[in-house]
């Protein structure tokens, strides 16, 4: 008797379900990941697009720039410029993996393998998820802020809403409390948080309060009516509290971005990791499904055509190059952390010897749980992977008209590449070090903010434009000053 577990590309949900339990199987008595509940559905390509544009969320509230990206994204498609996500997996309990209704049944396999154990036990284990993230109240907490905005696109009108919108967008990656975890996301709580502040605002404005008597007003000098008394970073948090032209639903809307801005910052520090750790378990669980016969050699094929296609990593010549590709480069860690645990060099032991004759498994799922790409990188970079992937590090100094090679592949160059390519996926690489230096209460109501270069960075033109935006929620005059160079 057969034990495939299809013998036709085209997938229905009863083969969906033998499916996945073949792979829960492996993912749990092999593997030993441990993941949400799961939930998969099933769109279309064009529903595929929509989520794709929209962040990757598909309850996501209505702007412009969604519909933006998905014009792009959609003449792309059409024309045969670009494909699309096989899945799209949303960070919640129940996990939602949306998968594609035109891939075949072996892409289904593949992809719920990806999506629904890989993906799925990297948001529910690893450490920064865990402590900024609440995947149980995400989806309450979008359909709420859906449909505040829409009331307040009925109410106030869909240009005010979008410009309020647009200035938060700018400055998103400026709402991350770093240092406290966030309050779990319950749509119930914010409705009546938000109807306590409307009916707070609304008695500040009741005219019946004009009629009080009113204590003598205390004369602030200008020193003491400067405030914070430290920089915030939290510049999102501080307009939102502080700014003295927002109105109460502009207050709310920033609040609803910097609440989403949190839910993302896990994601931009763990793009390698979580690609490449569900790469590594769609490759295993595919290949043992391969080894206990239950696909077909020609469903094999399939599988290992797109997955050397999801692995391709341009040259750095080519047009399509940006950078690394996570799915390749992350997977390939793993992997080499499995062949240093189970057949190491003389250079690993070397190198590592507190991974040599290590459990693979754990030792791959320990990294799962504590580590980011910058540390994962800075801790488990081999040697090894160095010369396979022919990494070298030159210097390009703005004042010369040639470069220089600093680190090649020796003794030497490995600690130093590993060091410079871990600081290639640093937040602070890419976003500058912008903070609120001080409010002015006085009639000038000035806000100035402080930059901090990091490595010699300016701020380019694009984020200056940040500063217009923080103007606009502001209402008043902000200054930036360069400090300069960090120690």
């Amino acid at each position: 008797m057969s034990k495939l577990l299809f013998d036709s590309d085209d997938w229905t949900f009863e083969r969906l379900r033998i499916a996945e339990d073949a792979i829960a199987e492996i993912a749990y008595d092999e593997l030993h990941l441990d993941v949400y509940p799961n939930q998969i559905e099933i769109i279309s390509s064009d529903q595929m697009l929509e989520a794709y544009a929209s962040n990757g969320l598909p309850m996501m509230y209505n702007h412009w720039s969604f519909g933006k990206h998905f014009l792009m994204e959609e003449q792309s498609y059409r024309r045969g410029q670009s494909g699309l996500a096989y899945e799209i997996v949303i960070n919640s309990s129940p996990c939602i993996s949306y998968l594609m209704e035109e891939n075949s049944m072996t892409m289904q396999t593949l992809v719920i393998a990806h999506a629904a154990y890989g993906h799925n036990h990297f948001f529910k284990n690893n450490y920064l998820f865990k402590q900024w993230t609440d995947a149980e109240g995400i989806i309450d907490y979008l359909a709420f802020a859906k449909k505040y905005i829409n009331q307040c696109e009925e109410h106030h009108g869909a240009a005010e809403v979008e410009a309020t919108l647009d200035a938060a967008h700018a400055i998103m990656d400026y709402g991350v409390d770093r240092y406290k975890r966030p309050t779990r996301l319950s749509k119930k709580r914010e409705q009546e948080q938000q109807e306590q502040r409307e009916e707070y605002v609304q008695q500040q404005a009741n005219e019946l309060w004009r009629t009080l008597p009113t204590k003598k007003k205390k004369v602030v000098k200008e020193e003491e009516a400067v405030f914070p008394k430290e920089p915030q970073e939290n510049i999102m948090y501080f307009i939102e509290k502080h700014s003295p032209v927002l109105e109460s639903w502009q207050r709310e809307i920033l609040r609803i971005v910097r609440k989403i801005s949190q839910y993302f910052y896990p994601q931009r520090q763990t793009k390698l990791m979580n690609e490449g750790w569900a790469t590594f378990t769609h490759y295993y669980i595919m290949n043992r499904l391969w080894e206990k016969g239950m696909i077909s050699e020609g469903n094999y094929l399939e599988f290992i055509h797109s997955h050397s296609n999801v692995l391709t990593q341009p040259t750095f010549s080519s047009k399509y190059y940006n950078g690394f590709n996570p799915y390749s480069f992350g997977s390939e860690m793993f992997d080499d952390i499995r062949r240093i645990c189970t057949e190491p060099t003389k250079e690993d032991e070397e190198y590592f010897p507190h991974l040599v004759g290590q459990d693979w498994l754990e030792t791959c799922l320990d990294a799962v749980r504590n580590y980011r790409d910058e540390s994962f990188v800075a801790q488990f970079l081999s040697p090894t992977l160095i010369r396979k992937k022919r990494l070298f590090e030159i210097t390009n100094n703005q004042r010369d008209d040639y470069v220089t090679v600093t680190s090649i592949q020796d003794h030497r160059g490995y600690d130093a590449l590993r060091l410079t390519l871990s600081k290639q996926y640093s937040i602070s690489k890419y976003q500058p070090n912008i903070q609120v230096l001080s409010a002015s209460m006085s009639s000038s109501r000035e806000l100035k903010l402080t930059f901090s270069p990091y490595n010699g960075t300016e701020l380019n033109q694009n984020k200056t434009k940040i500063i217009e935006y923080i103007k606009y929620l502001w209402g008043y005059p902000v200054s930036i000053i360069n400090t300069g160079s960090l120690p």
